[in-house]
């Protein structure tokens, strides 16, 4: 096809691979499994070591940016939203950092996380959080 002033119109540009094969080159293709067969969940609390942070001139790319980021704990849902990677690569990663003694993890209390008390205080937070005119949401 062609323009109204009969420039040809470039090629559509089609969507590339690269997002579906990053995660999978970054993770060696390897998925989030703590050995028991359960990825960490994803309220699970990281934090660098001093080991980690010592080591961050030596880490590369993502595993340098996680340690980097960790130096307050976070959750890994945090630190993925954080970092713009994928859940599940941060989760992989994770767990090679912490085998080699650069973060600790903190795994959450199964029964805290299904306390009715805790996520009624979560959800009261979040309401709580001003909107971008100031205003908490939980206020009309």
């Amino acid at each position: 096809m062609d323009r109204a002033d009969g420039t040809p119109l470039p090629d559509p540009v089609r969507p590339s691979s690269a997002p579906a094969v990053r995660p999978y080159l970054v993770t060696a293709g390897r998925i989030a499994d703590t050995g028991s067969g359960r990825a960490m969940p994803l309220e699970t609390q990281v934090v660098a070591t001093v080991a980690g942070l010592d080591a961050l001139g030596r880490l590369s790319f993502e595993r340098h940016d996680i340690v980097a980021a960790c130096r307050l704990p976070q959750s890994l849902a945090e630190l993925a939203a954080r970092l713009r990677l994928h859940l599940n690569v941060v989760r992989v990663l994770a767990e090679d950092l912490c085998e080699a003694g650069q973060l600790a993890v903190y795994v959450p209390d199964v029964a805290a996380t299904h306390d009715a008390s805790v996520l009624r205080r979560l959800i009261d937070g979040l309401r709580a959080i001003p909107d971008s005119r100031g205003i908490p949401s939980d206020i009309d």
